[in-house]
């Protein structure tokens, strides 16, 4: 089972993004084990990033990728043996250069800007959406 660690410059404050982070959390461990770290908004993410894990960093300047296209590219890691996944979302100054470049990818959810808080329940739901695409459920349409 893939192992999707997301790491987050800042922390939950509202009510309503740490119920949709919760409940697509919730949705997301029937397919693989998740979990999401948050830090201080200026705290370091390096550190933090498990050994051996693809990296993939959320920046506007990142590939864009089609949900069902984004749900490709995890397949294809998992049929190469990789067994982790990290995902960066930076503070609200976004990420630092040194976790871009430590990158193995730059994905980048579309060319407006969305408030970091949404960028994390906008990414866990295109997480479950691209593991339901892979299972073949009727989540996608």
């Amino acid at each position: 089972m893939l192992r999707v660690s997301v790491i987050c410059q800042g922390r939950l404050k509202e009510p309503y993004y740490i119920a949709a982070c919760q409940e697509y959390l919730k949705r997301l461990g029937v397919y693989c084990k998740a979990e999401v770290t948050e830090l201080a908004e200026d705290g370091d993410v390096m550190p933090r990033i498990p050994k051996g894990a693809y990296v993939i960093a959320l920046c506007i300047e990142g590939d864009k990728f089609s949900s069902p296209a984004l749900a490709e590219r995890l397949a294809a890691l998992a049929g190469r043996g990789v067994s982790r996944v990290c995902f960066l979302i930076g503070g609200s100054e976004g990420l630092p250069a040194a976790a871009k470049e430590r990158a193995d990818m730059r994905l980048s959810m579309s060319d407006m800007t969305f408030p970091h808080h949404l960028a994390r329940v906008m990414l866990l739901e295109q997480l479950y959406r691209a593991f339901s695409i892979n299972a073949g459920t009727k989540y996608h349409k």
